[in-house]
């Protein structure tokens, strides 16, 4: 089993590299510019407060930008949300279907352990990515805050990336079910439920009939603005996010343990 987690982090930490410094880095170098634009933000966050739906969607009348922690919350959280869940999908999404997509499945699944130890291992190779990715990014930032001199962050700072962490796993477990029925690299896919989930949750934040239902996408419970803002927890998301983790990923596990492996 080590062998196949050490075989999955050979072939995967330089794209870990790549992604967490590329989202990290955009973070980091937004956070650095916001010195020079300070100034300027109080008549930005004024007029940006009262775009209406464009304003609600992105957070912006709930957290001023011309403060750090709205323009981090509106800026940098867009960025590492998107960033992120691009990232969790992209995965998870080859995890399983790359062994038959390369022809590798005749020697990973002859190895003398259960094919449910090594469908084990890959999740955990997955989730051991977006620990990392999530620490990488996290540092950055904590750069970043360090560069401005911002000590105030603290607890809320750690409670945002965690949540993030949360809801980049759900969407990898979701992405996992497409990689154990394909036999083929369906990376598009991944990508698309990911970058849908995020359009859905800005829809249901400005269309009052979807309201009811923003539980529905991950990104609800661990939006940055509503987070910073010190809002209450959506329990209904956070419970449903965790319930789809276990059902998609021992789902998936079920579904590839009895399929019939081309080689």
């Amino acid at each position: 089993m080590p062998v196949i987690l050490k075989n999955e982090w050979k072939s995967g930490w330089k794209s870990l590299l790549i992604w967490a410094l590329s989202v990290g880095g955009m973070g980091l170098i937004c956070i650095i510019l916001y010195k020079g634009m300070e100034d300027s933000m109080a008549d930005m966050a004024e007029s940006f407060a009262t775009m209406g739906t464009f304003s609600d969607a992105f957070g912006m009348s709930t957290l001023s930008i011309a403060t750090l922690k709205g323009y981090f919350a509106t800026e940098i959280g867009t960025i590492h949300a998107l960033g992120s869940s691009m990232f969790a999908a992209s995965i998870a999404t080859v995890i399983l279907s790359k062994e038959e997509d390369g022809h590798t499945a005749e020697y990973t699944f002859t190895l003398p352990v259960s094919r449910g130890k090594v469908i084990a291992m890959k999740f955990f190779a997955v989730l051991l990515n977006l620990i990392c990715f999530t620490l990488i990014c996290g540092m950055l930032y904590e750069v970043g805050f360090v560069f401005l001199g911002e000590t105030d962050f603290g607890s809320i700072f750690t409670e945002y990336m965690f949540f993030q962490l949360i809801m980049n796993i759900e969407i990898a477990a979701i992405c996992f079910v497409i990689s154990a029925v394909s036999k083929k690299n369906r990376l598009g896919i991944g990508i698309s439920v990911a970058m849908l989930l995020y359009v859905y949750d800005l829809m249901a934040r400005v269309v009052p009939d979807l309201k009811d239902a923003i539980f529905i996408s991950p990104f609800s419970y661990s939006n940055a603005t509503s987070i910073f803002a010190g809002e209450s927890k959506d329990c209904v998301a956070l419970i449903l996010g965790t319930i789809m983790i276990v059902i998609m990923t021992v789902g998936a596990g079920m579904i590839y343990a009895k399929r019939d492996l081309a080689s």
